[in-house]
């Protein structure tokens, strides 16, 4: 065996979860399973024990594989910084920009290092278990393609194609798909899945009999909808997608937290641990009423800062933060959100242009922006963009409690005042870190989330014996690998990955 490819037929169908059920599955077979992930498109990122930076989904696969996660897994990161350019990260290291114009001709040495990183990992694993980036029937990108079919004839991997029955029209997406690809690589698609089906799964069957009559693709199975199961991801489609399964605290005993859905949120992942806890309704929003009534409102890292805070300040967000921590309602900001925090933000075209804020500008325009921008003024001090990134793995405590987090940032912040606070300084019930991650460790987050009941006068406290986030996010991981074995032929993925193209 060598490789496998997992596509889908759009963006946020389910390669990232089959993907990261098939590494468990396979590793509890025996197999030496890597994840690989050509390029990411994502502002969702997670620091390497290595100091290399990847996808937050290929780390998470990592640890589905019961391997360590290394730059190899996702050997090309780019971060969206606007519309029009995205920073790149190779090998999980910084290496210039991309813009939008160059995406379709200007990749080639990214392909470069993309195929000796897959090369990497097929001397090192029985099989790499690779996934695609939005679709293969993106056939206007076809030329300069390394992720999907590009990556699959250079390696002859046979391909898998997952749909998402629940956005609808999926036999027509996997039977277009099929019906896209050039002659040359129609070949290359051995299979599909179908995911996210809610109901009896023989109603599909004459569907699947057509669509393999008329394609050649045989069916390996109907996934269920999994409710249950909101793992890391790299889609900002995602955020906020999680299960909402009633945990049995009362409505009289829990906390409210809003997070402001930023135009260039990264590391939304921060906040799933929040949404795990028992008690505790979380909500991604744009609505000021309810950024208002927060128990807890979180500004979450960002892309660009100064963009994201101009775009605060023309919706109005901005004015609700402040009359928040006027009256002492908590505030939270994580890394970029925390920036934002501060007094002033100078940016000299580290992280691009900005949305301005100037009166009069004109919504949604990008120009490049004065390098020295006014921040909230909520935490005093500053901070500095350089053009080298920070990537570590810092710890701490607060109040007795360790915390662990994980830094990637290019804003470096001074404080002049406040209170220690980890990986940031706080005043009163407003709080900053550039650490991402924190929220993880389970007896600071909660020791966190008393605090901001008893300042807001909620009713929450932690349920006893709560399971801990990440004995939750392994028993997630279990949960999607037990749902292939169960409605997947996995005997069969084996097999097509044995025989190849």
């Amino acid at each position: 065996m060598s490789g496998l490819l997992i596509t889908g037929t759009s963006s946020d169908a389910g390669k990232s979860l089959v993907v990261t059920g098939l590494c468990r599955a396979l590793a509890r077979r025996g197999l030496s399973v890597a994840p690989y992930k050509a390029q990411n498109m994502s502002n969702h990122s997670m620091v390497c024990h290595d100091g290399s930076e990847i996808g937050r989904a290929q780390y998470l696969q990592a640890q589905a594989a019961g391997v360590e996660a290394t730059s190899a897994m996702n050997p090309v990161l780019l971060k969206p910084g606007s519309d029009r350019r995205a920073h790149v990260v190779v090998r999980g290291r910084p290496a210039g920009e991309l813009m939008a114009g160059e995406y379709a001709t200007g990749r080639a040495h990214l392909a470069q290092a993309a195929f000796a990183a897959y090369e990497e990992l097929a001397t090192e694993h029985d099989l790499v278990v690779c996934e695609g980036a939005g679709s293969p029937a993106e056939i206007n990108l076809r030329a300069g393609d390394y992720v999907n079919l590009g990556l699959a004839q250079r390696f002859s991997l046979p391909t898998v194609l997952v749909g998402d029955i629940d956005r609808g029209g999926v036999l027509a997406a996997l039977y277009g798909t099929w019906a896209l690809v050039s002659d040359e690589d129609r070949p290359l698609l051995a299979a599909y899945v179908i995911n996210k089906f809610r109901g009896d799964a023989s109603v599909l069957e004459p569907g699947l009999a057509e669509i393999t009559r008329r394609t050649g693709m045989p069916s390996l199975g109907v996934l269920p909808w999994l409710q249950d199961v909101w793992l890391d991801s790299e889609d900002s489609l995602s955020m906020g997608a999680w299960g909402d399964a009633e945990d049995g605290v009362p409505a009289d005993r829990r906390l409210s937290v809003a997070v402001v859905r930023l135009p260039r949120t990264s590391n939304g992942t921060d906040v799933d641990a929040l949404a795990a806890e028992p008690g505790v309704d979380v909500r991604v929003t744009v609505d000021a009423d309810a950024v208002r009534e927060a128990d807890l409102v979180v500004l979450p890292g960002s892309r660009a800062t100064t963009s994201d805070l101009a775009w605060l300040r023309r919706t109005g967000l901005a004015d609700v933060v402040l009359e928040r921590a006027a009256r002492g309602a908590p505030v939270l900001g994580i890394c970029g959100g925390y920036q934002m925090l501060l007094d002033e933000i100078v940016d000299d075209g580290v992280e691009g242009g900005v949305l301005r804020c100037d009166e009069g500008a004109t919504k949604g325009s990008e120009t490049p922006s004065a390098a020295t921008v006014p921040g909230l003024g909520l935490l005093p001090g500053r901070v500095v963009f350089h053009d080298d990134k920070v990537l570590a793995r810092p710890s701490g405590s607060w109040r007795g409690h360790r915390v662990e987090g994980y830094e990637i940032h290019h804003g470096v912040v001074a404080p002049s005042g406040g209170e220690d606070f980890p990986g940031g300084h706080a005043v009163g019930a407003v709080r900053g870190s550039i650490w991402h991650g924190t929220l993880e460790c389970d007896d600071y987050r909660r020791a966190l989330l008393d605090d901001v009941a008893a300042t807001t006068g909620a009713r929450w406290s932690a349920a006893p014996g709560a399971t801990p986030f990440a004995a939750r996010r392994e028993g997630m991981i279990d949960i999607l690998a037990d749902a292939l074995e169960t409605h997947v032929d996995v005997d069969a993925v084996i097999a097509i990955a044995k025989e190849g193209r």
